[in-house]
């Protein structure tokens, strides 16, 4: 399978390339034999066939992790650091390789793909550092000739449930602060992006983890996470996705009373007021837009523009997106291809019900020739606030554009969504700063910008974007619990 598959890959270290689960130390094929093919959205050619696992070996992985827990819990910080270090050095020195993965089993183009191995690199490097921080804390007491103390301890097993748009930094950001914490991890990534999962897990093999501390299990999410959820030993469940699947998992977690980390839906706002420095607002819309060809959380999905400037910043607007480059992630385009043919049919009915409730089409509108995923830069104009593109994450490069009259109309039409994960803001107005900072309903606010996240900022939303936080001292506390030691000598 692997030998099939390293072909197509040609990376400079093939070992890199895993075809099998990876459970305490181990290479585990599928017990019934069976597998699932993955293949490259840029042309539907089969990539190669991985382990699906079933629901009994699943159930085995948490025994793995279980039985190395109290080993992991108990190692010194100093070891664990030591440990995280290593992977993030293995992760820089693989970068070109777990780039190529990336864009050939992703879609997304290859300087992309290279910049989220940076990125997830920095979270494994940041809780390297941060593994020695949770010390004990004193507090004065409040009883006589008693001294109190409060502990952080890693709550156990910790489950991590991975989506496909960022297959690498996904996994770092949860498991690197997990793995700091104390807790042993198992990794269920999506059966669209596997073979980058595994290669984490054949560089946290090199990295010398003990067996059992870093599981990647692969196979269909029914099967996999199922025995994960009823299983009390599965201290915590720490899931990236779709706002759905996260209630689902929610409830399923009801009963073993699990940590909760969602980071889910998200349905920005990206609110353009008349005083804005107008080229740099739309230079930024075109990040906040179109990175990862739009199949990420973070993006714009509805930009309101102040009337004055309306007309100008939709024409600048459509002329850059019109520009933006269509093809292979490997061949380094702006855009690449979308991930499945759901995710393009969804493009199409949100332009289809736009334009039929009156909004104009400025460029794009229809599938590209290039190939069935492929899917070009589109921007709408006169969105009515009912149309579905304003009521549904878009995930995809179709912009929808509305204009506004008044900061309250803005504010109004931006929270008017049950997500809340970020919003963007470009005024050069301090006060109208502040205030829509504070008003917006949204986890992080971007103020004339559009990068703002990184391992040191706590990642996360508001409403139904999530629970806990991701990154920062925060996401390695979401996997810890506080112990409270009130102590008396006599």
């Amino acid at each position: 399978m692997v030998q099939a598959a390293s072909e197509k890959f040609a990376l400079a270290n093939p070992a890199l390339l895993q075809s099998r689960a990876y459970i305490a130390g181990k290479w585990i094929e599928a017990a019934d034999g069976q597998l699932f093919s993955v293949a490259n959205p840029a042309d539907g050619a089969n990539l190669g066939e991985v382990a699906s696992l079933s629901g009994a070996q699943s159930a085995q992985s948490v025994d793995a992790a279980d039985a190395a827990f109290a080993g992991w819990a108990t190692t010194l910080p100093q070891e664990r650091a030591r440990l995280l270090r290593r992977w993030h050095e293995l992760l820089l020195a693989a970068r070109e390789d777990l780039a190529r993965i990336m864009t050939l089993e992703q879609g997304k183009p290859l300087s992309e793909a290279r910049g989220e191995i940076d990125y997830a690199a920095s979270f494994v490097e940041f809780y390297a550092e941060e593994t020695r921080r949770p010390n004990i804390e004193g507090v004065t007491s409040h009883l006589p000739d008693a001294e109190v103390e409060l502990w952080r301890e890693p709550v156990g097993v910790a489950a991590l449930v991975t989506p496909w748009n960022f297959p690498c930094a996904m996994i770092t950001r949860k498991a690197a602060a997990a793995l700091a914490a104390g807790c042993t991890v198992l990794v269920h990534p999506s059966h669209e992006t596997p073979f980058s999962a595994l290669a984490l897990a054949e560089l946290a093999d090199r990295a010398g983890f003990p067996a059992g501390v870093f599981n990647v299990v692969t196979g269909q999410a029914p099967v996999v996470v199922e025995p994960w959820l009823g299983d009390p030993r599965v201290r915590a469940l720490s899931f990236t996705g779709s706002t759905e699947i996260g209630r689902l998992l929610y409830r399923r977690s009801a009963d073993t009373v699990k940590r909760l980390v969602l980071e889910l839906g998200g349905h920005a706002p990206f609110i353009v007021f008349a005083d804005a420095d107008l080229e740099r607002a739309v230079d930024e819309a075109i990040k906040a837009k179109f990175a990862t060809t739009g199949q990420d959380c973070l993006g714009a999905n509805r930009l309101l523009v102040e009337r004055p400037v309306y007309e100008a910043f939709c024409a600048r607007f459509a002329e850059r997106a019109a520009a933006l480059t269509l093809g292979p992630g490997l061949d380094d385009r702006d855009l690449g291809p979308l991930m499945n043919e759901g995710a393009v049919k969804k493009q199409e009915a949100h332009v289809a019900d736009a334009l039929a409730r009156g909004a104009r089409c400025l460029t794009g509108g229809t599938r590209s020739p290039l190939g069935p995923l492929y899917y070009p830069a589109t921007v709408l104009a006169d969105v009515p606030t009912d149309a579905l593109v304003f009521e549904e994450e878009t995930f995809g490069p179709v912009a929808a554009i509305a204009p506004f009259d008044t900061e309250a109309e803005a504010l109004q039409v931006a929270n008017a969504t049950e997500y809340g994960l970020v919003a963007y803001l470009h005024t050069q107005d301090p006060r109208r700063i502040y205030r829509l900072s504070r008003a917006l309903q949204f986890g992080m606010v971007a103020v004339n910008r559009t990068k703002v996240t990184g391992a040191p900022i706590p990642f996360g939303g508001m409403k139904q974007s999530g629970l806990a936080r991701e990154g920062a001292r925060q996401g390695l506390e979401a996997f810890t619990d506080v112990k409270y030691v009130c102590r008396d000598w006599a």
